[in-house]
């Protein structure tokens, strides 16, 4: 029987405690259920426990069981084999619903039941698999272990070459020297270069080789063989098999007795040397986060007491005031209160040009300030703020696992095991139909098979492209929120953008204000103003600020209501005033008639009308233009350019969203759609064209954003809309978009890239490592061109995938 205690939410009642209990113990092998309304947690006992079917069923009931999310550093990783079982062992852990490992990171994300568990406990498992693990520390200094794993590496290499040369020179020497040959035999004689050559293997392979044998050995036994394991297993047949033929050549079948100690050398020093290359090139893949976490100054200049104290980012309050003197980092977020200078938010937002800020404007930690001096107030502090939140936006997407991983793992799944039955069966054929005496080459054939066919490529393949991918597209400003929206952003074809605040600036302003007969403009528009008061809608604003630069004086409206995408309404000196579109006067049983004419050629010029009844009668048209976004235009063109359809969701009426449409060149427009119907719209044009990704800024616009294939959320828009977002624009620039796709498509096809060497380097070369080519007059690859080449298929995956540090955004390189 085991027993499982986790935090639960949703708890008021006695009755809560009732429905989540019988939840719980109508779930399959459950045998007892026990609820405690005081500290929230729910108590289960069950011969089979399983914490997925426990959070679905709580999920239904209404009373969802709390989740937590770890991060931890995992070593002692070699292969992909090693992932699966490391990610096998934490899945294993009670409470644990999910575990996913970066290879190329070295780190794993855990997704368990709160207080089912504990962050130490989940690395334990790990641990007790044989891959430490120890969880992160949030705000701790940036290590960067890599480098000194890159150092330990150097040492072992060098060390195993010093062993490894004289082996070397003396066996492959003498075959392509013959005087050296001679002299050596003339010399020394046969049986003390074999005995040198078996000290000298010995020291390396107990030395610097040792790691491969503590790990590969221990796995073999477990029935679980990875990376190690190969190398260990061929290394030693060819170091005993050498052994054997020094000491008790008797013990072999006559004329079989060589010595293989330069292989097992070789094979070390080459394979060793590939690990230092890989952890060097592996250092280099999280080298944005690295800097993105470096970004944060580790003190601040904080005014107390009337006093400028100088204390650590760790002691800084919400609520402080800050100094900053010209070409420091912001250490926190915050308002200006006093002060003026440019701010280079490059690095958080990716726009190159410095931005200005004065009194009230918004500064965030790790922009780097200009010439002059700035006062703000600090508002979000630690992992409240943007950059905080951006590395961890980052750290989430590059531990994610992308669709095309699950494949690559079924096959590594096996993979170890089906390689080492193939060099089972080469010793056999060879030693059965292999030229006389057989038993040396089979075991060369055998040992060459598994030291070509280790799985390293396969492991690093997708990881190092995402690592690497995601790190650069944080830089040019782009967040992927979820590590698989970079394989779904590929395969979208429509790009559906909101409009307001998305493809224009969101600031509309008053251009046309045409009254009904009997009415007076100034009077109207104060009214008109007096009503949007209340409202925080942009054209509310936009209305607002019209009467206040004509000086008019606002009365006080009583009695608001807003319909949300319509208008609104509200009693202002005794009349009752409504302003909204066309819909809205339908449903107020407004007549419009007289005033259509004019609102729609208004539409026609782009503008967006709105109609204003006094007390049931229509009073006036107005009109309201909202300004193209700078760069908005050449954005929908690049889209366009790279295949992609594109569409405009918008409440406007038609002949307005239609007439902006023609402006910017887009190819399909929903009009006069509610927010409501965002979604509704979102789904035609799914059906209609394919996959959707959407672009929006807005709270209006969250439901898309989630219910789209992609929800793209404007990062200067509100969070609720970037919570529901996959990927998030840490600027207003909707050329982000046209960045978003070019790194998701890169990023794919970098990985595309790895996968087809990585598998075609095994297809290729383990038929001849086995021999196949030699019965008909081709090569047979040795042990140690086989330990080179796999070498460098991790090497040059690796290296691939490091070209996407050169990522440029598309529009950028126009412009150059």
């Amino acid at each position: 029987m085991q027993t499982l205690t986790f935090q639960i939410d949703g708890l008021n009642c006695a009755g809560c405690v009732s429905r989540a209990e019988k939840a719980l113990a109508a779930t399959e092998g459950v045998r007892n259920a026990h609820v405690n309304l005081a500290d929230e947690t729910a108590r289960v006992e069950a011969e089979a426990l399983s914490a997925d079917k426990l959070v679905s069923a709580l999920q239904a009931a209404g009373y969802p069981a709390r989740e937590a999310s770890v991060t931890m550093d995992v070593s002692g990783m070699s292969c992909a084999g090693c992932v699966r079982r490391a990610e096998a062992a934490l899945s294993a852990g009670q409470g644990v619903l999910e575990a996913a490992i970066n290879f190329a990171a070295e780190t794993a994300t855990v997704r368990y039941l709160e207080g089912s568990v504990t962050p130490s406990q989940i690395a334990a498992l790990s641990t007790k698999a044989g891959y430490p693990a120890r969880p992160q520390q949030s705000g701790a200094p940036v290590v960067d272990r890599k480098a000194d794993e890159a150092a330990k590496l150097r040492r072992d290499v060098l060390v195993a070459a010093v062993l490894a040369f004289p082996v070397f020179c003396v066996e492959m020497g003498g075959h392509l020297v013959p005087p050296f040959h001679h002299w050596l035999m003339g010399t020394f004689g046969v049986t003390q270069l074999h005995v040198m050559q078996f000290i000298l293997t010995t020291l390396l392979l107990i030395g610097p080789g040792r790691q491969f044998y503590v790990k590969g050995f221990p796995a073999l036994l477990k029935g679980a063989p990875e990376m190690n394991s190969l190398v260990a297993v061929g290394t030693s047949a060819a170091y005993l098999f050498s052994v054997v033929s020094t000491f008790a050549p008797q013990l072999l079948p006559v004329g079989a007795a060589h010595v293989y100690f330069e292989a097992a050398a070789v094979i070390v020093v080459l394979i060793l040397s590939g690990r230092w290359m890989e952890a060097r090139a592996k250092g280099r893949t999280g080298e944005a986060i690295r800097q993105l976490i470096g970004l944060q100054p580790r003190v601040a200049r904080v005014e107390r007491k009337g006093e400028i104290t100088e204390l650590s980012i760790e002691e800084v309050a919400s609520g402080d005031v800050l100094h900053l003197r010209p070409g420091e980092r912001v250490a926190v977020d915050g308002r200006v209160l006093d002060g003026q200078s440019y701010v280079d938010e490059s690095m958080i937002s990716g726009e190159p040009v410095p931005v200005l800020k004065t009194a009230d404007a918004q500064v965030v930690a790790g922009t780097i300030n200009g010439q002059g001096s700035l006062r703000f107030e600090a508002e979000k502090i630690g992992a409240e703020t943007m950059l905080a939140q951006i590395i961890a936006m980052v750290r989430e997407a590059q531990g994610t696992k992308l669709p095309i991983q699950a494949r690559v793992d079924k096959i590594t799944a096996i993979f170890v095991p089906a390689v080492m039955s193939v060099a089972c069966l080469t010793f056999l054929v060879w030693l059965v139909l292999g030229p006389q005496p057989s038993f040396g080459p089979a075991v060369v054939a055998a040992v060459a098979v598994l030291i070509i066919a280790c799985p390293c490529a396969m492991g690093l393949a997708t990881p190092t492209s995402i690592m690497v991918g995601t790190g650069r597209a944080a830089q040019l400003g782009v967040l992927f929120r979820k590590g698989d929206a970079l394989q779904s952003l590929r395969d979208c074809q429509v790009v559906a953008f909101d409009k307001t605040g998305t493809l224009t600036k969101g600031a509309p302003a008053l251009t046309d204000l045409q009254v009904a007969e009997g009415f007076d403009e100034a009077l109207v528009l104060t009214a008109v103003a007096a009503v949007e008061a209340h409202s925080e809608h942009p054209v509310a604003r936009a209305l607002m600020l019209a009467a206040q630069e004509r000086g008019l004086t606002l009365p006080q409206a009583s009695g608001f209501h807003a319909e949300i995408g319509m208008g609104a309404a509200a009693t202002v000196a005794g009349q009752q005033v409504h302003v909204g579109a066309t819909r809205y006067m339908v449903a107020c049983d407004v007549a419009v008639a007289a005033l259509a004419p004019q609102a729609d050629r208004l539409a026609e010029a782009g503008k967006t009308p709105i109609f204003v009844a006094i007390d049931g009668v229509l009073a006036a048209v107005m009109a309201v233009a909202d300004p193209v976004k700078d760069g908005a235009q050449a954005a929908v063109a690049a889209l366009r350019d790279q295949g992609l359809k594109v569409a405009m969701i918008s409440g406007d009426r038609a002949q307005t969203a239609q007439a902006l449409a023609k402006t910017l060149g887009v190819d399909h427009v929903v009009a006069d759609v509610l927010p409501a119907g965002k979604v509704d719209a979102l789904e035609t044009l799914r059906a209609e064209f394919g996959a959707v990704a959407f672009v929006g800024d807005g709270i209006n616009d969250a439901p898309a954003l989630a219910a789209a294939d992609v929800g793209i959320a404007i990062g200067t828009g509100t969070d609720v809309a970037i919570e529901s977002a996959d990927v998030v624009l840490m600027s207003g620039d909707v050329s982000g978009v046209v960045t978003a796709f070019d790194c998701s498509r890169q990023v794919i096809r970098n990985i595309g890239q790895n996968l087809f060497w990585a598998f075609g380097y095994n297809v290729a070369l383990i038929p001849v490592a086995a021999g196949v080519l030699v019965p008909f007059g081709g090569p047979a690859l040795s042990p140690m061109l086989g330990a080179g080449a796999m070498a460098l298929s991790s090497v040059f995956v690796l290296s691939n995938a490091l070209r996407l540090r050169r990522i440029q955004p598309p529009l950028w390189k126009k412009d150059v």
